[in-house]
């Protein structure tokens, strides 16, 4: 019995130590890919003059959404970006892997050369935000000339909200390592909760819950699980009072059945995790200001936006993560 006790320890401590080691190497490999992008940022927006924090902000919109399209080929390089081959090339253009700009140019493409190789390459990275820097400069380098741009590259209002969110994150915190979260309730609290997503819901109509609710004392301080943009807050009849957050994988972070929410919280504003933006409540089930009509509990939902659609998933597995990592976190103190 000793015997095999003592094996399995070390079997137990050589995997331990394989998936820290794996998960180091992760960590480098994600620090080396931030740093290759931002060189790349700032390349561009050297021969552009469109801010870094713009190309940022399209290409980690571009990474999410291309990584939810089975149609779309996985990035080759550093950047998330996809210029579909007609787009590139001019969609009369018989040759569609074309690299010489003034053939592209001439079929109407929009495809340039941004590392002076002489090639126009819809593989390249610095071919491919040195095209979209081009494009946006067409229209002007102001914050409302490059949104027109957007509008006018994408054609889709929810798509340039994002980007420009993203773009606001990336310049407010100067970095592209933005990917850390925060339980959304402090630990101290008396709080439980468990997996409810999916479970069915009768007020206002049959549907179901699109969430994890939270149970806990009316007024427990409600934080931010992420870097992000206040998109949206006010009064829903389900949700009663409600925020909602978006970070920068294009994920957004839904509170509802708040008491209220943190003074001079705007829409529009910068969060980061942890920080307190509203308390507990039991909001909703009717017009505004109604209240009472369950126990008092945070709902928490999330759902992503593919471009084209959006929808939610479980963040049970994500709560229950970021509360482990949040105690792991207090027990270093």
């Amino acid at each position: 019995m000793r015997t095999l006790f003592i094996g399995l320890f070390i079997v137990s401590f050589f995997f331990s130590n394989v998936q820290a080691a794996f998960s180091t190497e992760n960590e480098k490999d994600e620090k080396t890919l931030r740093e290759e992008r931002m060189s790349l940022y700032k390349k561009a927006e050297a021969t552009t003059h469109i801010p870094w924090y713009y190309f940022a902000g399209i290409d980690q919109y571009e990474r999410q959404v291309r990584r939810t399209h089975k149609d779309v080929p996985h990035e080759k390089g550093a950047l998330g970006i996809y210029i579909e081959p007609s787009r590139w090339v001019g969609p009369m253009n018989p040759h569609k892997e074309a690299q010489d700009e003034t053939v592209i140019s001439l079929f109407g493409g929009i495809g340039k050369d941004g590392n002076g190789d002489g090639k126009a390459d819809q593989y390249d990275d610095e071919d491919i935000l040195y095209t979209i820097g081009s494009y946006l400069q067409s229209y002007g380098i102001t914050p409302p000339q490059i949104k027109i741009g957007l509008w006018q590259y994408y054609h889709r209002d929810r798509t340039v909200s994002i980007i420009l969110g993203h773009a606001k994150l990336f310049k407010t915190f100067g970095t592209l390592d933005l990917d850390h979260h925060a339980f959304p309730l402090p630990l101290n609290a008396n709080f439980s909760y468990k997996n409810t997503w999916g479970d069915a819901r009768g007020w206002g109509g049959r549907r179901i819950h699109e969430g994890t609710d939270i149970f806990a004392n009316y007024s427990v301080p409600v934080r931010s699980t992420c870097y992000g943009i206040v998109e949206m807050k006010g009064w829903n009849r389900y949700g009663g009072w409600r925020l909602g957050i978006r970070d920068v994988n294009n994920t957004y972070h839904y509170f509802a059945h708040l008491n209220g929410f943190t003074k001079d919280l705007a829409v529009g504003q910068v969060v980061e995790p942890g920080m307190v933006v509203g308390g507990v409540g039991s909001t909703g089930y009717g017009p505004p200001g109604t209240s009472g009509k369950f126990p008092p509990h945070l709902h928490y939902g999330m759902y992503k936006d593919n471009g084209r659609t959006e929808w939610s998933f479980d963040p049970y597995s994500h709560l229950k993560m970021w509360e482990r990592a949040d105690r792991q976190k207090a027990a270093k103190k």
